[in-house]
C-alpha cells in the first residue's frame, strides 16, 4: 500500500516548469512569454526557474540593449530598477552556482533565448538575453534556454542602449514580475 501511495504522489506532483511569463513596465510595457527548453538546458531551466520562483528577476532592468542584435536581463545582484547600481548592472549574478554550458544545435534566431556569460564558456548565471535577430556566429558558443511564444511586439519595444555595448542611459524598463509557468 505504502508503495501505491508513493507511485500516485509522484503522478500528483507539480509538472516540470515549462515556461516564463514576463511582465515589462518602462518605455514598452506588456508581457511576454517564454518556453524553456528542458530537454536541450535542464541545468540552465533549472537555475531560471528556481530564480523566478524566488522573485529574485522581480524588479530586474533590461540594462543592454543592442538594436538589430538582443536585450539582456537578469542581474539579480546589480540591475534592480529601485535600488540597484545601474553602474554595476550587467557584471553581477545570483547566490546560486554558475552553469557549466549546455550547448545544442538549436540555432540563434528571433525570438530565442540564450544565457549570458563572461569569456568563460561555463560562467552564466542568472542573466540571459533575447534575441531580436538571427545571430548565428554564437551558435554553439551561449547555451539556447528557451524561446519567446507570444509578445515579440513587447520585446521589440523594449528601450534601446547606446554605444558598443549597448548600455542604456536614463531609466531602463524593467521585468516587474516574472511567473514560472507549466
Amino acid at each position: 500500500m505504502r508503495k501505491l501511495a508513493f507511485l500516485f504522489s509522484l503522478l500528483a506532483s507539480p509538472a516540470l516548469a515549462t515556461g516564463l511569463q514576463i511582465e515589462i513596465e518602462g518605455e514598452t510595457n506588456g508581457t511576454v512569454t517564454i518556453d524553456l527548453f528542458e530537454d536541450v538546458a535542464p541545468g540552465h531551466v533549472e537555475q531560471i526557474t528556481a530564480l523566478a520562483e524566488a522573485g529574485a528577476y522581480d524588479g530586474i532592468v533590461f540594462h543592454r540593449v543592442i538594436e538589430g542584435f538582443m536585450a539582456q536581463t537578469g542581474d539579480v545582484q546589480f540591475g534592480k530598477l529601485e535600488g540597484g547600481d545601474m553602474r554595476m548592472a550587467g557584471t553581477g549574478s545570483s547566490d546560486r552556482p554558475d552553469l557549466t554550458a549546455e550547448f545544442s544545435d538549436v540555432p540563434f534566431e528571433r525570438g530565442v533565448v540564450g544565457m549570458a556569460r563572461s569569456q568563460n564558456p561555463d560562467s552564466a548565471n542568472s542573466q540571459f538575453f533575447i534575441m531580436f535577430a538571427p545571430a548565428h556566429h554564437l551558435n554553439g558558443q551561449y547555451t539556447v534556454v528557451g524561446e519567446v511564444t507570444d509578445g515579440m511586439d513587447v520585446v521589440d519595444a523594449i528601450k534601446r542602449g547606446t554605444g558598443p555595448n549597448g548600455a542604456v542611459v536614463g531609466k531602463p524598463d524593467a521585468m516587474t514580475k516574472v511567473t514560472v509557468t507549466d
